[in-house]
């Protein structure tokens, strides 16, 4: 469902002329209101942290759509970028990838915790350096950025969803624990798609 919504989103925010000249340019570059919503996820992430160390249900609910929706706002830049058949066809084989790899990291005996906490490490220093190449703005950085973001997430994929199989064994009886480990689990394996998604664009994508 987060996906739908998120597609519903950036149909409105590409499509409809008000709210696109708003928020992005016709280059597909944000406007002030689109940067700011750009970096609205990554706050409301970040205060979540803080915040909601023991989240209700419905505060980890809300937490959810609310990332959701700003994201899926902020992906409407991607159709002026990109031609609808490249970002259709990166979605699918996005779809794909991310299917065998949460299948994988269900089915695979090896313990991920370790290499899970190295990609986390990995997926802070990806966050740094794509916030320094705003300023720079350079294709090759942008380049190394995006090779290192797909494989970063594809592995965060696999572990998220071993650690989630495993949380939920634990948790099995309590279900107001489970609802909000589902609520976050779910956006965890939100996140890892969507990024995914942008990163193979990056290789995939054709501009308009």
């Amino acid at each position: 469902l987060g996906l739908v919504l998120s597609g519903i989103l950036a149909y409105i925010t590409s499509s409809v002329p008000a709210v696109r000249d708003m928020l992005f340019t016709a280059n597909g570059g944000y406007t002030l209101p689109g940067m700011i919503l750009s970096f609205a996820p990554l706050g409301v992430l970040l205060i979540g942290m803080f915040a909601m160390r023991n989240p209700s249900k419905t505060g980890a609910n809300l937490f959810y759509w609310t990332i959701v929706t700003l994201i899926g706002a902020g992906l409407g830049v991607l159709a002026l970028r990109y031609t609808g058949q490249s970002v259709a066809s990166t979605f699918f084989i996005t779809a794909s990838a991310f299917g065998a790899l949460s299948l994988w990291g269900y089915t695979t005996k090896r313990d991920l915790t370790g290499f899970g906490t190295f990609l986390i490490m990995g997926m802070f220093g990806l966050l740094l350096a794509s916030i320094v190449n705003i300023f720079l703005q350079s294709p090759m950085m942008m380049f190394v950025i995006s090779g290192l973001g797909v494989l970063i997430f594809s592995g965060l994929i696999a572990f998220d969803t071993q650690r989630l199989k495993f949380e939920y064994y634990y948790l099995k009886g309590n279900d107001t624990a489970m609802s909000v480990a589902t609520s976050m689990g779910a956006l965890s394996l939100y996140l890892n798609f969507i990024n995914l998604f942008q990163f193979l664009l990056t290789f995939l994508g054709d501009r308009e």
